[in-house]
């Protein structure tokens, strides 16, 4: 008797994965944006932040324009760069929302977007700092020091000058940088770190 051929068994497919189409549901999509939907827009964040004043918007505008799709304006401005994480916003938020939670998110979207301004001090110190750790393992401090100064303001190394004199006849300046053991290996770390993605 001739044998029935076996079934094929269907191909399996993947589901799609699905890719935020808008500005907030981006913010949303990554830990610690997805908070911001329950603000009442109260103002308490504006008013506890310490920096506001300083900001292009303050954190309760921030997130109004988030939830209004206005990325381009968010990730130019220099909110999320003046947030000191002092953490009062978060802590006096009605909503318990982490607000200095979202301001990292946003900064972390305005260097993707290539938003980061080239001359600001906040970026420019982190930037600094990531490079000393990645070279030496450890800050070594003159060297980020003077690079800061140099992308931001070169003319106030001058002024330094003093300061770093009586720093170096003190022995609170070293002029060498000592770098620790195991710097391959941590190089492979920051560098696994930096392509890590987090998806939705």
């Amino acid at each position: 008797m001739p044998t029935e051929a076996p079934a094929k068994e269907a191909p399996i497919t993947q589901a799609p994965e699905h890719k935020p189409k808008t500005f907030r549901e981006e913010v949303w999509s990554i830990p610690g944006g997805e908070a911001i939907k329950l603000c009442i827009q109260c103002g308490t964040c504006a008013g506890s932040c310490l920096n506001a004043n300083q900001m292009d918007y303050s954190p309760r505008k921030v997130i109004a324009m988030v939830r209004a799709n206005m990325k381009t304006e968010v990730l130019k401005s220099n909110s999320m760069w003046y947030c000191v994480s002092c953490y009062m916003c978060s802590v006096r938020c009605p909503r318990d929302i982490h607000i200095t939670d979202m301001m990292y998110v946003l900064k972390g979207l305005a260097v993707e977007e290539g938003h980061v301004w080239k001359r600001g001090r906040t970026s420019n110190l982190a930037k600094g700092i990531v490079e000393s750790v990645n070279r030496y393992g450890r800050v070594f401090e003159v060297e980020m020091v003077i690079n800061y100064f140099f992308r931001t303001r070169p003319w106030r190394l001058i002024g330094m000058t003093p300061l770093g004199f009586s720093l170096l006849k003190k022995g609170r300046m070293p002029l060498r940088p000592h770098p620790i053991k195991g710097r391959d290996e941590l190089r492979k770390i920051v560098q696994a770190a930096g392509e890590l993605e987090v998806k939705p």
